[in-house]
């Protein structure tokens, strides 16, 4: 990926209600933040490495409003932009809700070992049931393993190794240095910009932000 930094002092956010504010992270970084170490460490990108836009969501498995996203949103998104080679998008996991969803970003990744991240990630929002209620499980993470069709031994393997554990540890303490405080949290950038969108946004905030770093 080109290397470039994005300028802090020059970056604008969206919040809700579309209100434009500077984007300033809680790090005591020396102001410039690269390109590079926003989206290493993540996930295998999702669509064209070369699209020129950038969409970077922090999320978490169990967190309801990421799971809108994911359904609605985001389908949409990914139709438009991203199969259109206009965006791309990159998931970081910020666990809120606790070692159910450190579990289920750490299965993630073992899918990932296999080559079948972003259907594993897919099939944890498709089985979705709740903040806190007990869906996510060592079972049911199999199972979903199961049906996208992951080697089950290699993938239990990865699991009982904790093999993503200090991963997933690593993204949510950076996702804090940065300033992200919930989930769905998103930064959508190019090589000038970033557009901080928090929370789920309608359609037309995303729209509005893909215009904006046009």
């Amino acid at each position: 990926m080109k290397l470039y930094y994005l300028s802090i002092p020059i970056v604008i956010g969206v919040i809700a209600g579309g209100v434009f504010v500077g984007f300033q992270p809680d790090s005591n970084d020396s102001g410039l933040l690269t390109a590079q170490k926003l989206v290493e460490n993540g996930s295998p990108v999702m669509g064209s490495a070369n699209a020129p836009i950038t969409i970077l969501e922090w999320g978490d498995y169990q967190c309801t409003f990421c799971y809108k996203f994911h359904q609605n949103t985001l389908e949409i998104i990914n139709e438009d932009f991203i199969k259109t080679g206009k965006v791309k998008l990159i998931f970081k996991d910020f666990p809120l809700n606790g070692p159910d969803s450190e579990l289920a970003a750490q299965a993630s990744y073992c899918a990932n070992d296999q080559d079948k991240y972003w259907k594993y990630h897919d099939e944890l929002y498709k089985n979705w049931g709740g903040e806190k209620t007990g869906w996510i499980t060592r079972d049911s993470l199999t199972k979903f393993a199961k049906t996208v069709d992951l080697d089950i031994q290699e993938f239990n393997k990865c699991l009982d190794d904790k093999k993503y554990e200090n991963k997933v540890d690593t993204l949510y303490e950076f996702g804090k240095e940065i300033g992200v405080d919930a989930t769905p949290y998103f930064l959508v950038f190019n090589d000038e910009k970033i557009i901080k969108i928090r929370g789920n946004q309608p359609l037309e905030v995303f729209i509005k932000s893909f215009e904006e770093l046009n």
